[in-house]
């Protein structure tokens, strides 16, 4: 697990179409993706490489995922 010690500095981002509150921020930070509950910034944060984000996106836009 990567600890990430300065959030603050982050440019967090959230999606124009989010809305309800059920929605998440995403950060950069090196080669690190973070992303965290919009609702708890300053709770847990899950970290990606670039890879896996990647993976992750492709996987979300093919609907691959069971949500």
């Amino acid at each position: 697990m990567t600890k990430i010690q300065q959030q603050g500095s982050l440019a967090w981002q959230k999606s124009t179409a989010s809305g309800g509150g059920a929605c998440v921020e995403v950060a950069k930070a090196g080669e690190i993706i973070l992303v965290r509950d919009s609702k708890k910034p300053s709770g847990s944060v899950l970290t990606f490489s670039g890879v896996e984000w990647e993976a992750f996106l492709i996987g979300a836009r093919d609907g691959q995922f069971n949500i």
